[in-house]
Formats: structure tokens, C-alpha cells, sequence
């Protein structure tokens, strides 16, 4: 209960009620000047109930309670969604960084096993053109060409003049006279030429050009029988002395008119050499035939009243090894040769049984000259190819009567 003090104050508020009782509103105070305190009065009624008061402080955390039993395993969830990410790509290389520092050297592995092989490598570029190899020996002559298609008829042309007096008729049959005179052809290839004229064969052989023994050389005129040899020897003759002979036993050689086939580059033995020897044959003839040399670049013509067996190239002699060596009659028809070649013969070795194209082989020909001025205005002059060295050669014809 409060005491109320009503000096020098103006009360406005009844005495607050006792709590849970109902209170009534107490008498309002009169205003009174300078008086006196008076005596306490009783207490009033219960006051109303006061209005809400403030939330108090948060209590202390009371102590864990004990742990519960396991609850039932409840319903399965539901899937969840995929939900969409955002795509990086992948960030750019940075710069290249600086080479590291070698590092030292490894220690020696062991030696491996040799690997398969590799496979076949691309076809390299093509190399540089190397500087120009030396010249080497004349190629053999090509082959004689196909005859050309037949040409269309050309209009019919003017009346010509009255051609020379023709050569002489091919001889009549042949009769039971001998004739008693004898003709040699060199085919200069491994075919056996035939006689002109249907003259008589009398054999067939191989081109013997000169033997050599104990370094002399002993010569056989082409345009003779003794050239033709019936059958072939490496070393066709022996030496006797003293009451013994010996074959084969020196360094003798037999030299031969040799044909097309290409320079081998070592030498040939046994069933090859037959392809590098010339073959001959040996006719009957009317007449004694002669070679006509014309020392220029068409054929000469033969005398009258003669007739040509052949044309050839003007060969004149030989040398082989050392200084031995032959030559041909310019008169004979062994001087006129159908075909030229820088090396026409070829050397065999009798100890050896083996032929060969040496260096040491020289043929000697007539050559061109077109004028006087020209033969006494000479100058040296090397000729590597074939085609040159055959247009420098002197042409022939053999003639017969």
C-alpha cells in the first residue's frame, strides 16, 4: 500500500490495486495549499490488472536429454532433377616457355634388339645432275630400220633424158668351165654371207685377220682364201723346236675380224666367243676382182665394162700388241669392209682360251678428202662419235670383169 503524499501536488493516479484483485478507482485527490500532512489512510481496493510486462532475460540451456530410439526408414524420396550446367571450354595454351637446361648425360642402355625392317620409303626427289662422265667406247650400229609405208602415186612426171649406159648383165648359166679364180666376203656379222652373182660356193669359215708368234706377226689378206679359216681356234697353230712342239703353252694370240655384238667389258670364253667372230665364205669367181677407192664421201664407180659386187669403207692395217701389226693391199678386195667400226677385229689368247677388245687395238682407214687444197691444210682433230668417225672414212666398191 503506498502512502500518498498530496503536499504541494496534485494527485491524478488511484493507488495501484493488489495484484489478482479487482481494484476501483480511487477518490480523486483535492488540490490543497500549504497543508498538512494528514494521517495514513486505510488501504484501498485491488488495483486493475496492469498491462504486459517486459520479456524477461533468456534463460540458462537446460542439459541434453537422452538419445532417442530409431525412427522407421521412411518412403523413398522422388528423383531429382538434372538441372542444366553452365559449359566452359577449354582455355586457350599459354606462350611457349623457355627451353629448360640439358640435363646430364643418361647412363649407356643396353644394346637392343635388331628391329624389323622399315617399310618402303617414298620415292626421293630427283637428284642433281652430276658432272658429265668420259666417253666411252662406240656403241655397235643399230639394226636396219622397217620399211616405210607405201606412198601414194605421184602424178606422171615430163619425159626424162636418155639415162647412161647400164652395167652388164648377170652371168649366164653356169657351164663346166672352171674358172680357176677365187673370191673371199667378210659378213663382218655371225650370219654366213652368200657369193654374188650365184658364183659357186667352195666353203664357209670364220675371218682370220693375222696370227702372232714369239712376237712377230704373220698377216692374212682378206681378199685371199687363207682368210677364211673352216674352223675356229683361239690358238690355231703350235711351235716346234728341237724335235718337240708346244700348243698353247706361249703367249702367242690370233686376232679375228670381230662382228656387231656389244664390247663386253671383260673377256669372253668357251660357247660366247662365237658371237663376236665374223664368218666368210670363199667363192668361184670369173675374174680376179680389185678394190676402186674414191677417198671421198660417195662410192667410186667401177671402170667400164666391170661390174660392183660391193661398197665398204677403205680399211688399210692393223696393229695389235706391240708394235706388231698388217695391213691390206689397196688392190685387194680385202681392203673394201661393208661396215666400219673402230675396233673391227678382236684379240684371242691362246693359253687363256679367252677373246677380248684391248686397248692396244688400233685399225688404220683412209680417210675423206674433198679437195687438194684440203689435204695440205690438215689439223688434228678427235672424233668420238660413231656417226662422225663413219663420215670420215673413205668409201670403196669391188669391181669384177
Amino acid at each position: 500500500m503506498e502512502t500518498l503524499d498530496l503536499r504541494d501536488q496534485k494527485v491524478q493516479q488511484g493507488i495501484q490495486g493488489l495484484k489478482d484483485y479487482q481494484a476501483f478507482p480511487g477518490i480523486q485527490a483535492i488540490k490543497v495549499q500549504n497543508a498538512d500532512y494528514g494521517e495514513q489512510g486505510s488501504p484501498g481496493l485491488m488495483g486493475l490488472p496492469g498491462s504486459r510486462g517486459a520479456p524477461g532475460f533468456i534463460g540458462l540451456s537446460g542439459a541434453s536429454g537422452p538419445k532417442g530410439f530409431r525412427g522407421p526408414v521412411g518412403p523413398k524420396g522422388e528423383n531429382g532433377r538434372v538441372l542444366p550446367c553452365q559449359s566452359f571450354s577449354q582455355p586457350p595454351m599459354g606462350p611457349r616457355g623457355e627451353p629448360g637446361l640439358p640435363g646430364p648425360p643418361g647412363v649407356q642402355g643396353l644394346q637392343g634388339e635388331t628391329g624389323p625392317s622399315g617399310a618402303k620409303g617414298n620415292k626421293g626427289d630427283v637428284g642433281v645432275g652430276g658432272p658429265a662422265g668420259l666417253c666411252g667406247p662406240p656403241g655397235p650400229d643399230g639394226e636396219q630400220g622397217l620399211p616405210g609405208q607405201l606412198g601414194e602415186r605421184g602424178a606422171v612426171g615430163a619425159k626424162g633424158e636418155p639415162g647412161p649406159t647400164g652395167e652388164p648383165g648377170l652371168p649366164g648359166p653356169r657351164t663346166l668351165l672352171n674358172y680357176g679364180f677365187m673370191l673371199v666376203r667378210h659378213s663382218q656379222t655371225k650370219q654366213i654371207p652368200s657369193c654374188p652373182m650365184n658364183m659357186r660356193v667352195l666353203w664357209v669359215g670364220y675371218s682370220l685377220l693375222y696370227l702372232e708368234g714369239q712376237e712377230k706377226a704373220h698377216t692374212q689378206d682378206l681378199g685371199q682364201a687363207g682368210s677364211c679359216m673352216p674352223v675356229f681356234s683361239t690358238m690355231p697353230f703350235s711351235s716346234c723346236n728341237m724335235g718337240t712342239c708346244s700348243y698353247a703353252s706361249r703367249n702367242d694370240k690370233s686376232y679375228w675380224l670381230s662382228t656387231t655384238a656389244a664390247i663386253p667389258s671383260i673377256p669372253v670364253g668357251g660357247a660366247a666367243i662365237a658371237d663376236h667372230i665374223s664368218r666368210c665364205v670363199v667363192c668361184e669367181a670369173p675374174s680376179s676382182p680389185i678394190a676402186v677407192h674414191s677417198q671421198m664421201s660417195n662410192q667410186p664407180e667401177c671402170p667400164p665394162s666391170w661390174r660392183s659386187l660391193w661398197t665398204g669403207y677403205s680399211f688399210l692395217m692393223h696393229t695389235g700388241a706391240g708394235d706388231e701389226g698388217g695391213g691390206q693391199s689397196l688392190t685387194s678386195s680385202g681392203s673394201c669392209l661393208t661396215d666400219f667400226r673402230a675396233q673391227p677385229f678382236v684379240e684371242c689368247q691362246g693359253p687363256r682360251g679367252t677373246c677380248h677388245y684391248f686397248a692396244n687395238i688400233y685399225s688404220f682407214w683412209l680417210t675423206r678428202v674433198e679437195s687438194q687444197e684440203a689435204s695440205s691444210n690438215s689439223s688434228a682433230s678427235t672424233l668420238t662419235q660413231a656417226w662422225q668417225q663413219r663420215d670420215n672414212i673413205g668409201k670403196c666398191n669391188v669391181c669384177m670383169r
